[in-house]
């Protein structure tokens, strides 16, 4: 039975690739990981900023409309009334979404940190090289 596989196979016989070959592909696999989390990160990282910035400027513009005396409230047009309340809505939402931004960054550095200790190889890599490659 077995001399009847080996003449089945005698054309096409097995060969396994290069162990170098093998690392190229491990290394390529774990570089598309690595862009990958990089993109969210650099994702995540942006919206923070964005939003941050949008943050800081609706307190800016809700401390306008507040006014500096203690008794403001009493006597503040209903219009206004609204508007701060819809302004302390928003900058809620806004800091909720602040806080879970850095809830989910700090999982993409961690999940970016456990790549590099995964694969030794992948360390050695230079930054700046795989940086450039991201980009491109």
């Amino acid at each position: 039975m077995f001399q009847f596989f080996l003449r089945a196979r005698a054309n096409n016989y097995f060969k396994a690739r290069s162990a170098g070959r093998d690392t190229e592909t491990d290394h390529a696999r774990a570089a598309s990981v690595f862009r990958s989390i990089e993109d969210a990160l650099d994702g995540a990282k942006a919206e923070q900023a964005g939003l941050k910035s949008r943050i800081d400027d609706v307190l800016a513009r809700a401390a306008v409309t507040l006014g500096n005396g203690f008794d403001e409230y009493l006597t503040r047009d209903p219009e206004d009334n609204h508007c701060q309340s819809l302004l302390n809505t928003e900058i809620a939402n806004g800091q909720r979404r602040l806080n879970e931004l850095g809830v989910t960054i700090g999982h993409f550095q961690f999940l970016k940190i456990a790549l590099i200790t995964r694969f030794p190889h992948f360390k050695a890599l230079d930054t700046t090289v795989l940086a450039r490659k991201i980009r491109d």
